[in-house]
């Protein structure tokens, strides 16, 4: 079949009908209406008009990203009709109600410093973060900028926030959780809004675990920076038996540099461990528990958002930072320790956390659970 060219009129008219307002336009490509539907922009019943930009920084670790997501609950009720942009490391955790999911590369910092804004949130604190906040034109700023080479609050909304970041004795006394402290941040107020997970990068994959039995995943790693937050391995090994005693089911999770640990673990226990896999099979791995026990880790933060009964060891940090939203409880050293916000601890305070209370503390939430 020939195709014929477009006249100059036929032209015409479809520039003067092309709603570059719409959501799902891109001008590069064909939207997505268009791919799936045929539409065009005079008839297309799926045009969505966008009357602000708005565009969130939150480069952090993983858990970092997942722990930010309620405040797009808020976003999505204040600015209805706004495009909500996201620059991060880790744009595969982000959820899809975020219309424009960037990496932190040079070609996207400089798509975005071409972009105005309505309102932009910088929540972090590292300095790349807080240059672009700064170099990124928007009619309102808040968060964190960078100010004589350093961060600073944008506002005095992010001064309570910024105080506790370089004092520790302000830290200490912090009775806040982390999504409160974003949502001022942001001139919000926290609600109990929670996580969001991008459901598009689970996979259905079958694990071999008993389905009568209530499933407990023991997460033994903590990654390499904080190693002063690792359990002793005879410890896991010690509550593993005992939870199998009492007839639950359990696995270990863990990544890469957790494999020749859960190895062995799994050896003296008798306890189920399928090795480690990609983010999106660890997800889903997790979905399969009934319970997580985990250090603060990007494991913690899956299992709130998946919305799985938790115990959380924490040692070094403010315990008031951790939201739950009720799902469980934090265990700390029976040792007052002077290691806060240290990466290794000269008096090993984990070994103050004992078996027996996790133990106790697991079955008290699974058997309370519905």
């Amino acid at each position: 079949m020939q195709v014929l060219p477009l006249s100059a009129n036929q032209l015409s008219s479809y520039l003067m009908i092309l709603k570059t307002d719409c959501r799902y336009f891109r001008g590069d490509i064909p939207c997505k209406p268009h791919k799936q539907h045929g539409v065009h922009c005079e008839n297309c019943t799926y045009y969505d008009p966008v009357d602000k930009n708005v565009l969130i920084i939150k480069l952090g670790a993983i858990g970092d990203v997942i722990r930010t997501t309620p405040l797009l609950h808020r976003l999505k009720r204040e600015f209805p009709h706004a495009k909500v942009w996201w620059l991060t490391l880790t744009p595969e955790m982000l959820p899809e109600s975020v219309d424009v999911r960037m990496k932190f590369t040079l070609e996207n910092i400089v798509a975005l410093r071409s972009v105005k804004f309505d309102v932009l949130y910088n929540l972090d604190k590292d300095r790349e973060a807080c240059a672009l906040a700064l170099q990124v034109a928007a009619d309102v700023k808040k968060g964190f900028i960078l100010k004589d080479g350093k961060c600073a609050p944008a506002d005095k909304n992010a001064e309570a926030k910024f105080f506790t970041g370089v004092f520790d004795d302000l830290n200490k006394a912090n009775t806040k959780s982390y999504p409160q402290e974003i949502f001022e941040i942001c001139g919000f107020r926290f609600e109990g809004e929670r996580y969001i997970l991008p459901h598009e990068q689970w996979v259905d994959k079958r694990w071999e675990l008993n389905p009568k039995k209530k499933i407990v995943g023991f997460n033994t790693g903590c990654g390499g920076r904080w190693t002063s937050r690792l359990w002793p391995e005879k410890y896991w090994i010690d509550a593993a038996k005992a939870l199998k005693k009492s007839g639950y089911e359990v696995v270990l999770l863990g990544g890469e540099q957790e494999h020749a640990k859960n190895l062995k673990l799994a050896k003296a226990t008798g306890t189920k461990y399928f090795g480690h896999y990609p983010l999106n099979h660890f997800i889903n791995l997790v979905d399969q528990c009934d319970l997580v026990v985990t250090a603060v880790t990007m494991a913690m933060h899956i299992t709130i958002g998946l919305g799985k009964k938790i115990v959380l060891f924490n040692n070094i940090f403010n315990k008031h930072e951790f939201e739950l939203y009720g799902l469980g409880e934090i265990l700390e050293p029976e040792f007052e320790c002077t290691c806060y916000y240290s990466p290794t601890c000269p008096n090993n305070c984990m070994q103050y956390l004992y078996p027996e209370r996790l133990v106790k503390t697991v079955r008290k939430l699974l058997e309370t659970s519905t």
